[in-house]
């Protein structure tokens, strides 16, 4: 055998190596994240799993065969079967915060939202839960407003859009997790389906200064720069959506369907030509696809911008009575 066969033969040795390693990987975490019968149940079959895959490996070296690797692809066939049919439910018992689903109902310029969230939140522990069903008059509609809220890298935020009206009442909409009661976000459990999706429609002073004062985030604020008749139509994107996973449940993925994919997918709706861009996964870096693509004001520097948009401490001088959306957007 010549060098060229050897070395060809060593890369693929080396790409099927990685390949089989990084799939069983994640068959492991598939199983720990969604194997049914609870820590032990999902932990033994992890490890079986994994065992399974260490076994088929040595064997292929040891015999130098493909055939228990042609096994390998049975068992990863099986597993991938079982994976894509796990169905997503809105029937769990939820965490409070996420406990109902928004519904609306359009009417011509009149919008009624059922379930807007309106909590008063005193630590992620202790809170007052309302939730009502509140009108909205598209016709009085003045303004659109990005929320970036960052809470531990500087490339990850999550994105959130409010909607101003000229009666000075606002709702934001924010697509979000939907734990189980006690269950806690897990970056990796996004990937493995751990979580559904839920859009949750709720006052400023409930879902931005539960962030800013309650869990120590820190939040921006950037007016859009869309016409009405874009607000309007992105207004009613938001309650398709809303109405939709009512319908029909979805997961939660923490790089496909999350708090951005699905505002890009209904704005993509209103402009096809809206690039993908890296900046909609590092959502910190948010400010900057919506400058360069005309949807917040670019005449400005961005850091002057930034600076400017920054809401944090407006925030936190607020108290639980006070008219919140009004003192964010104050002078400073």
């Amino acid at each position: 055998m010549n060098k060229f066969s050897l070395m060809l033969r060593s890369v693929l040795g080396a790409l099927v190596a990685v390949v089989v390693f990084l799939s069983g990987a994640w068959g492991a975490l598939a199983l720990w994240y969604q194997l049914p019968g609870g820590s032990v149940g999902r932990a033994l079959g992890s490890v079986v799993w994994a065992l399974l895959v260490v076994a088929l490996v040595a064997l292929a070296i040891s015999r130098r065969s493909l055939w228990p690797l042609a096994g390998y692809g049975v068992a990863m066939l099986a597993l991938l079967v079982w994976w894509w049919n796990i169905p997503p439910s809105n029937h769990r018992v939820w965490a409070d915060d996420v406990a109902h689903l928004l519904r609306g109902e359009v009417h011509g310029h009149l919008v009624t939202l059922h379930n807007v969230r309106d909590f008063d939140w005193r630590s992620d522990s202790d809170y007052d839960a309302r939730w009502e069903t509140r009108d909205y008059d598209l016709d009085h509609l003045v303004s659109a407003d990005a929320i970036l809220s960052y809470w531990d890298s500087r490339a990850i935020a999550h994105a959130m859009i409010s909607f101003g009206f000229d009666d000075g009442r606002h709702v934001v909409f924010s697509v979000e997790i939907r734990k189980k009661k006690g269950e806690a976000f897990s970056e990796i459990g996004g990937f493995f389906k751990q979580f559904e999706m839920v859009l949750v429609a709720a006052d400023e002073h409930d879902i931005v200064r539960v962030r800013t004062n309650v869990r120590g985030e820190d939040d921006y604020l950037y007016p859009m720069t869309l016409e009405r008749d874009t607000m309007r139509a992105l207004f009613l994107s938001y309650v398709e959506a809303a109405n939709r996973l009512a319908e029909r449940p979805a997961f939660y993925n923490t790089i496909t369907s999350n708090c951005t994919t699905l505002v890009y997918g209904m704005a993509r709706q209103l402009n096809p030509g809206l690039p993908m861009d890296i900046r909609l996964l590092l959502t910190g870096y948010l400010q900057g696809y919506l400058r360069d693509n005309g949807a917040i004001d670019a005449n400005q520097p961005a850091d002057a911008q930034r600076a400017a948009a920054r809401i944090t401490d407006k925030a936190r001088r607020t108290g639980p009575t006070d008219d919140f959306s009004r003192a964010i957007r104050a002078p400073r």
